[in-house]
């Protein structure tokens, strides 16, 4: 037989080969090849799930597997063979070839596999199986935490985690039931799913703890970059770029890792499968059972649908959000005095000076709370005296607010417009209309110049034009060279005393119309400002001592006690410097209606969900008091506890109604 020609390669399992036969050649021992040596077993056929299972461990986990692609099976011996070679011709060839194959098969050659890890695996087999038991068991407490947790601190504690979930249940069917690959991609989709839920659950969270309501997929969007502004102007341009990049890296965080504990969950089932099926059956008739019999522990129902519930409750949501545009164009329609002639509007005030102040964050809880009712209730009672002394008297009620903890724009809107302005959409809605305000309908009477001080604003203000404000005075334009306090750009004492030099005190001037923003009581109430001697404010550069000596906004959030102490201190002094104010600059002609716009953040409230703010009007002539006669409001700047309570978009019809013609 020529030397030229292959040799033929013999299958792996050679009918009629003697088990026992030796190995004729070293090189034919060192291949390898047990093809010749002993006769193969036949492998067992597997099921698909049973191979898709042995795909799914992890690197290295099978130690024992021959790799694949090794030597060429040697070639028979058998003389009877056709074809054969002679074994005295084998042997030639084979021990020419002896230093190749030595060479290339020698145990110094062939580097060690390190199966796992980089052999940590083989080196610590039963710390390593603890790891990867310990690694399924926190995959499997990831995802029933996300299932279970609330969307409110509040009701987050032990026993929320101690219930039964019936998505669990159905997810670890349907990925029983997937094949491999499907089974796969199903897992990671399914992990990112949970992890972009748990992120919305902790936005609700957060919205609660702010603004006592979930997070609104159609409208919240905006708030956000809001949020980043309320960071900065607390805790500077730093605090803004960690704080987004702390919250970029924990949500990219989240949501690998929950993608990752739904993929290890789904291919621990996938190796245990008999065990996975039996277990997810018998949690299954469990759930039935206790969701049937209604069985609880600890006052806690344990068969839950809560996750599925709460997936349907934003949906809702949503459906909700979208349909509230038609809903309010219908109620942007009806405007009781559209039509109603200029020289028959507010007539009851022509030639009085009337402002409306807003008072940041002032709420019922102020008032009621026993905490700090003693102290306000001080204040009042000192203001009220300082208004009757300068022939002052007041009539005070309350207002119920569509936002509570922040949203201020959208109360002032509301009590405006005499609409209900509970989300960002109605606010675009009604200030790219021509719907009328109350402050634009004095200007119509042409008889009022009206002016907006609204310290607040730090940037250009369109909606300024909506609300009919002849001119505005802004942050910048208010002659305010001291410091910031956190966000409050301009105390209010120096914006109450900006608006009578730059218009209340002018001679020869028009009636006028003030929209006044009061921003001194904004979140977080640290530090604040207090009252000084008004001929010492000068350009506001004063205020410099005044912030040193305060709080650190750092320190005082370590505290509910102590934010509620701030804050209650932050009214004060807002109450103190327009009860000054009045006493000081106020005469027959002017009339004051104040208000909060909102309660404060949960954090001082309590979690309540009272919305209430307290309303006052001021004045010296008793013919403006008369007609509000009929209102029910208690004498003096406290309204009584059982007071008239109003929603606050209908402040804006029942005054105009009261100061029109037809009024008694």
């Amino acid at each position: 037989m020529s030397h030229l020609t292959p040799p033929r390669q013999l299958p792996d399992i050679e009918a009629g080969v003697d088990p026992d036969a030796p190995v004729t050649s070293d090189a034919a021992a060192t291949s390898g090849d047990t093809a010749t040596a002993k006769p193969a077993v036949p492998e067992q056929p597997q099921s698909a799930d049973e191979a898709a299972a042995s795909t799914d461990g992890e690197p290295g986990e099978d130690e024992g597997a021959t790799p694949t692609g090794g030597p060429p099976a040697a070639e028979s011996t058998d003389p009877s063979e056709p074809g054969a070679k002679p074994a005295a011709e084998l042997d030639v060839e084979q021990t020419a070839a002896a230093p190749d194959s030595a060479e290339t098969t020698t145990p110094e050659a062939t580097p060690p596999s390190r199966p796992g890890w980089f052999g940590w695996r083989r080196r610590y087999p039963r710390a390593a199986r603890a790891v990867r038991v310990g690694t399924s068991v926190l995959a499997g407490a990831l995802v029933l935490a996300v299932l279970l947790v609330p969307n409110r601190l509040d009701r987050i504690n032990v026993q929320s985690f101690l219930r039964l979930p019936v998505e669990a249940i159905f997810l670890a069917a349907l990925l029983l039931v997937l094949p491999s690959k499907a089974r796969r991609i199903s897992a990671g989709a399914l992990g990112v799913f949970l992890g972009l839920t748990t992120v919305l659950k902790c936005l609700d969270m957060g919205f609660r703890q702010t603004l006592a309501r979930p997070f609104d997929l159609v409208f919240d969007w905006v708030l956000l970059s809001d949020g980043a502004d309320w960071v900065k102007d607390s805790f500077g341009r730093s605090g803004e770029v960690l704080a987004i990049v702390g919250v970029i890296v924990l949500l990219i965080l989240v949501l690998v890792l929950s993608a990752l504990a739904v993929v290890r969950l789904a291919n621990v089932m996938a190796r245990h499968r008999p065990v996975a099926v039996r277990t997810t059956l018998v949690l299954g008739i469990a759930w039935i059972i206790c969701f049937t019999v209604g069985a609880q522990f600890g006052g806690v129902t344990l068969a839950t649908k809560g996750y599925a519930q709460y997936l349907a409750n934003r949906v809702q949501y949503v459906r909700d959000g979208l349909g509230d545009a038609d809903v309010f164009k219908k109620q942007l329609a009806v405007d009781a005095f559209a039509k109603t002639p200029p020289d028959q509007l507010l007539t009851g005030l022509h030639g009085k000076d009337v402002m409306f102040t807003f008072i940041e964050s002032y709420g019922r809880v102020a008032i009621d709370d026993p905490a700090m009712a003693p102290e306000i209730d001080a204040t009042l009672q000192e203001g009220n005296a300082r208004l009757k002394s300068a022939g002052f008297a007041a009539r005070s009620g309350w207002l119920r607010s569509p936002v509570t903890g922040a949203g201020s724009w959208l109360a002032h809107s509301t009590f405006l417009s005499g609409l209900w302005i509970k989300n960002q959409q109605r606010y675009r809605t009604v200030t790219t209309s021509d719907r009328a305000t109350l402050t634009s309908y004095f200007k119509k009477t042409g008889d009022w110049r009206t002016v907006g001080i609204v310290p607040g604003v730090r940037k250009a203000w369109p909606e300024g034009k909506y609300f009919g404000l002849d001119h505005i005075y802004d942050s910048t334009h208010l002659g305010y060279q001291g410091p910031y306090f956190s966000w409050t750009p301009v105390p209010d004492q120096f914006s109450l005393e900006a608006f009578q030099k730059l218009e209340h005190g002018k001679k020869n001037r028009d009636p006028i119309m003030a929209e006044i923003i009061l921003a001194s009581s904004h979140n977080p109430w640290s530090p604040i400002a207090h009252t000084i001697d008004w001929k010492d404010l000068g350009d506001g550069k004063v205020f410099y001592k005044i912030k040193k000596e305060g709080t650190n906004p750092t320190e005082v959030w370590k505290s509910a006690k102590r934010v509620r102490t701030e804050y209650r201190k932050a009214i004060q002094y807002s109450l103190d410097s327009l009860t000054q104010w009045m006493q000081r600059y106020g005469d027959d002609n002017t009339v004051l209606v104040f208000l909060g716009d909102h309660q404060p953040v949960p954090t001082v409230t309590g979690g309540t969900a009272n919305r209430d703010v307290p309303v006052t009007i001021v004045a010296r002539d008793p013919k403006v008091l008369d007609r509000v006669s009929d209102w029910g409001w208690t004498e003096g700047l406290k309204p009584a506890k059982n007071g008239p309570e109003w929603s606050m978009d209908t402040f804006r019809d029942r005054f105009m109604t009261a100061f029109g013609p037809h009024s008694n």
